[in-house]
């Protein structure tokens, strides 16, 4: 696994109520959520770069408020009709 540094100031763990790991851990779920908002990555494979079940990242869109379903307007609309 390769590791990815990032600099952020000391006070970003404080703002966050977080420690470093804690921290760590939650911006990469919402760098996944997002990805997966855009439609760039699947629920399995954020669920395999988060390291947890498919179910936990489910449950990660909920708590972030995004639709687990991955449909374009039209494909919607075309479901409703």
């Amino acid at each position: 696994m390769t590791q990815l540094i990032i600099e952020v100031p000391e006070t970003t763990f404080a703002i966050f109520k977080q420690t470093p790991s804690e921290f760590g851990r939650s911006m990469k779920m919402a760098a996944l959520v997002k990805w997966y908002e855009d439609g760039k990555i699947s629920q399995s494979k954020a669920a395999e770069i988060a390291g947890i079940s498919r179910h936990e990242f489910l449950e990660s869109l909920y708590e972030h408020k995004i639709s687990p379903y991955q449909l374009t307007s039209e494909e919607l609309i075309n479901e409703a009709g």
